[in-house]
């Protein structure tokens, strides 16, 4: 316990020493933090918003409106045992007139209306939106013809905006892996920058090192004083980082989540506010030390 003592002594001794390294290490620290603690719920929540919008992909089919009850439901079971269909709902004429009143900003065209003239339809949705095509094709195969025909009798067509369709895919599909790079890559520029940073710190102090291996030191003697060093330098970094990004949440992100949807989403993102500080504070100070561990061995080599 004593030798403890002794350690973390040395440590701070060492902090006090070598202010403006160890200031360094400390501010490399909280940026990497804060930057992280920005990035990773933008990332979650694009995702969570991208998935939003492939979900709401679908395909219409309309049916004829002498369509018996028998000959409704065996089609709704044939488009359901269709591979990769998620669900199948069955879209009553009121339900349709309805969901084309949410959709129309000018409400004058209906009140024109004598009579409702949407079909009865389903409304089909894929496990998948690239799954979508596949859906499309087995529900609208090729006929004698050659021409797509219907696998029931009952269905008069489809409404499909198969471009539109296509391009939230594209677009999506391209936003997934442009995030996933990029938080990859801010990852590994965070951890190098706060090695490289905590590596100058140590190599201002090497001769200390040497001399301390050539009075006969153990090699763990010398490096546990460090990687404390690197645990406190983590601990007041993280800890830093958290308190602004609380800040921010609080005055920023929280008044504004009420105006943007953008915002609001990330209050129901997977990875939680409190979750995802501790994973950072506790990132940063294991960081810290095993940086300071690691690049401690080659001074160690006399």
């Amino acid at each position: 316990m004593s030798r403890l003592f002794f350690f973390i002594q040395e440590a701070f001794r060492a902090l006090r020493r070598n202010a403006a390294p160890s200031m360094a290490a400390i501010v490399t620290t909280v940026v990497t933090v804060i930057l992280l603690g920005v990035l990773i719920p933008i990332f979650q929540t694009t995702q969570a918003k991208s998935n939003q919008v492939r979900d709401q992909l679908e395909i219409r089919y309309p049916i004829y409106d002498d369509a018996t009850k028998s000959e409704i439901a065996s089609t709704q079971r044939e488009l359901e045992a269709i591979p990769h269909v998620a669900s199948v709902e069955l879209i009553t004429k009121a339900e349709a007139l309805e969901e084309l009143k949410q959709d129309l900003e000018d409400q004058t065209i209906l009140e024109q209306l004598n009579s409702n003239p949407l079909p009865v339809n389903f409304k089909v949705k894929a496990d998948d939106a690239g799954n979508l095509d596949s859906v499309r094709a087995a529900v609208m195969p090729p006929g004698p013809d050659g021409k797509p025909q219907a696998i029931s009798p009952i269905i008069s067509g489809i409404f499909d905006r198969q471009e539109e369709s296509q391009q939230i895919e594209q677009v999506t599909s391209a936003l997934k892996i442009v995030l996933t790079v990029i938080t990859a890559l801010l990852i590994v520029a965070s951890l190098m920058l706060v090695g490289n940073t905590i590596r100058l710190s140590i190599y201002t102090r090497r001769r200390e090192v040497e001399v301390m291996r050539l009075v006969g030191a153990t090699r763990w003697f010398i490096r546990w004083p460090f990687m404390i060093e690197g645990v406190v330098v983590g601990f007041a970094g993280g800890l830093v980082a958290i308190l602004i990004l609380w800040l921010g949440k609080i005055t920023i992100v929280d008044p504004l989540s009420d105006s943007f949807s953008f915002l609001a989403a990330q209050n129901n993102s997977t990875l939680s506010f409190p979750v995802l500080v501790a994973i950072l504070f506790g990132a940063a100070v294991l960081v810290s030390a095993v940086g300071s561990g690691v690049t401690l061995r080659r001074f160690l080599k006399v």
